[in-house]
């Protein structure tokens, strides 16, 4: 069991599942500083814009790379010393940034930011899990995703303001003091599981690995992995890096315009986010329908951008960056899929072998969308022309093709194993109709 029994959210959880927010705000405003900082980087380190952008595919690499050690790290330590742990790694991370003047030293300070922001997501999905009612943790858990994206918003306004009078060094040891600070308060309030909770002894080598086998055979462990994949990596690799040198350069908007549908595409996900968890919380048996329908709008609206004669119209782009709002909350469906298809005890190895399922998707994407866009302009810097943003795209078949053969082979094991316990789900017409009726949504 991963919730308290009763449906009713005590006060304490939601205080508790604050202060792990605040953790997770402060993780993302840390990932995302470098980002709004690529100028001044530059000009600091005398480096060119690939060695900038290394900072962050080493970062994502690094992220992605610790999310299963993490997970089981997780199972075995618990939330709050792993949050701690991020805090402090990320902390460390920007205080050796704010004195680096050499780019080794940066790109080794990105690298402790990468590893303490890998403990701390799904050390908080954990904490969610214990702390409230079965139903309640999909709105939670995209409340979690949303509300953490504050952290990109402090970043790009505060942070970068305060870079532009205080300097450098006054920047980045300020945001170690905040990653200190956060560090503190979950000290002082959070708590792994609620009062009386019981869980299993800590397991030993062997059974760290018995329970890694066991997580990862889990059907559902891995149809949150391709959820994760194919809902995900699209909408991550347009917002960090490649989304504004398309539509600047690629479609000739203007910076202004380039930037506010940036900032449109966090506002959809925040909006879609809470109604994600309120569908899936009511048909827990039918979260692959959504998964399927983003996938499909995702994928046919970039077709449409791809094919488009000439540079596509302002008002398909703004479809476009609407469609991938929904990534981000789609992504987190994987997760409600590891939780509910997997004990308690490896809630944390579960969640993190998902969470490695988008951010390689994102970083092999990002990799790849660039060699092309090198391959067919070779010395053209920044200077790439529409065509080679449509070839450098259509990467994204590949990894869409294998996120839905993922998800589409699990979920059959996964139905196979309802049925043979007597649940038979209904077509999604008869299921919608019996609902409405208020009778059974499965048979």
């Amino acid at each position: 069991m991963t919730a308290p029994t009763n449906e009713r959210t005590p006060v304490r959880a939601y205080a508790v599942w604050l202060t792990a927010l605040a953790a997770y705000v402060v993780a993302v405003f840390h990932r995302a500083s470098l980002g709004v900082a690529g100028v001044e980087a530059q000009q600091r380190f005398d480096a060119g814009a690939s060695a900038v952008s290394l900072f962050l595919v080493l970062q994502l690499a690094v992220y992605a790379g610790l999310q299963v050690p993490v997970g089981v790290a997780l199972d075995r330590f618990g939330s709050r010393r792993l949050i701690v742990a991020g805090g402090v790694t990320m902390a460390a991370g920007q205080l050796v940034l704010a004195l680096a003047t050499d780019v080794p030293t940066a790109i080794a300070a990105r690298v402790l930011v990468g590893a303490g922001d890998a403990m701390t997501f799904i050390s908080v999905l954990r904490v969610v899990g214990f702390w409230f009612p079965g139903r309640t943790v999909p709105l939670v858990t995209q409340l979690t995703g949303i509300l953490g994206q504050v952290g990109q918003i402090v970043a790009a306004y505060p942070l970068v303001a305060l870079l532009h009078s205080a300097g450098w060094r006054s920047t980045f040891l300020g945001a170690a003091a905040a990653g200190v600070l956060v560090v503190v308060l979950v000290l002082a309030t959070l708590r792994d599981t609620p009062p009386g909770t019981q869980l299993a002894p800590a397991a030993g080598l062997a059974d760290v690995r018995r329970s890694l086998a066991l997580t990862w055979r889990e059907p559902g462990t891995r149809i949150g992995l391709y959820t994760h994949l194919v809902t995900q990596f699209s909408g991550t690799v347009f917002a960090l890096l490649w989304g504004y040198p398309f539509l600047v350069v690629g479609q000739g908007l203007s910076p202004v315009t380039a930037a506010s549908l940036l900032t449109l595409l966090v506002v959809v996900g925040m909006g879609v986010g809470p109604l994600l968890g309120r569908l899936c919380g009511r048909w827990p048996l039918r979260r692959s329908v959504l998964v399927f329908s983003i996938l499909v709008l995702t994928a046919g609206t970039w077709t449409v951008v791809l094919l488009w004669p000439g540079r596509a119209p302002l008002w398909l782009l703004v479809v476009l960056v609407v469609v991938l709002g929904t990534n981000g909350p789609g992504s987190m469906i994987g997760f409600d899929f590891a939780r509910t298809w997997n004990p308690a005890e490896r809630q944390g190895s579960a969640s993190g072998v998902v969470n490695v399922g988008g951010f390689v998707a994102s970083l092999l994407t990002i990799l790849a969308v660039g060699a092309v866009l090198d391959a067919l302009t070779p010395g053209a810097s920044t200077a790439y022309d529409l065509d080679a943003f449509r070839a450098a795209f259509a990467v994204q078949y590949l990894f869409w093709a294998v996120g839905l053969v993922g998800v589409v082979k699990h979920r059959r094991a996964l139905r196979a194993r309802l049925a043979r316990d007597g649940v038979v789900l209904a077509p999604l017409y008869v299921a919608v109709s019996a609902r409405l009726r208020g009778g059974s949504a499965y048979r």
